[in-house]
């Protein structure tokens, strides 16, 4: 019936992330394991108290602390954590996870981003970035959600590079830590990540880099003309 919105024909829900890890040229997402990674993210997370500002958790007061909250969300269906190892160093360098997983609805978050100084900015965080949306996508999720804190805007500013339309802003949307938490909204949908893969593949091309590492082309400006809506606080 006209009105009511297109029919997807065919559909089936996708299935939820599974335990296996993902490996990219530059980076590898490993399960989350205390045993494996616990004393390792604590140490290169150690010093750097600001990284949980936006967080729900954190920080944490002993290498002890930190293991127990590994092990309690390591067999996690939801959220569905993995450890970010950037490849050349061997090191482990943060985490990141599926969240709000709705198969039923064709959805999935990516959230609980963390990244320890040591791996800021390294092209490893983006590949873990595109190898996450790849995933997703090639299950038959339709809906890719970014979400944090309104007031975070490395968080805005990293969603929109990585090609995240915005969507506005959700007051009152949460309380973390006793304050108050407007919740910035970004998506990107199916339809849209066919083109938004061949940026990825762009920019992270060995081409796309100089001898010293540097970028050449910015992500953000092939993903610019891509985005469907940009978030006005960091513009194009």
């Amino acid at each position: 019936m006209a009105g009511l919105g297109n029919v997807i024909a065919g559909w089936q829900p996708p299935p939820r992330p599974q335990e296996a890890g993902m490996t990219g040229r530059l980076v590898g997402l490993e399960p989350l394991s205390a045993e494996d990674h616990a004393a390792e993210l604590f140490a290169a997370y150690a010093g750097h108290d600001a990284l949980w500002d936006f967080m729900p958790y954190g920080p944490f007061p002993s290498a002890r602390a930190y293991h127990d909250w590994a092990e309690e969300r390591q067999s996690g269906d939801d959220p569905r954590f993995y450890v970010l190892r950037d490849l050349a160093s061997g090191r482990a360098g943060g985490v990141a996870s599926y969240l709000r997983i709705t198969p039923e609805a064709g959805s999935i978050e990516v959230g609980h981003i963390c990244i320890a100084p040591g791996l800021q900015r390294a092209a490893a965080v983006t590949e873990a970035m595109y190898l996450m949306m790849r995933w997703a996508f090639a299950a038959g999720y339709r809906r890719y959600e970014w979400k944090c804190n309104a007031l975070n805007l490395g968080s805005r500013r990293a969603a929109q590079r990585l090609g995240f339309s915005y969507e506005g802003v959700f007051r009152n949307h949460m309380v973390i830590k006793g304050r108050n938490r407007d919740s910035a909204w970004f998506s990107v949908i199916d339809s849209e990540w066919p083109a938004l893969e061949k940026a990825f593949a762009v920019w992270l091309s060995p081409d796309n880099f100089d001898r010293a590492g540097r970028q050449i082309t910015r992500l953000s400006d092939l993903t610019a003309p891509l985005r469907v809506a940009s978030d006005p606080l960091i513009g194009q």
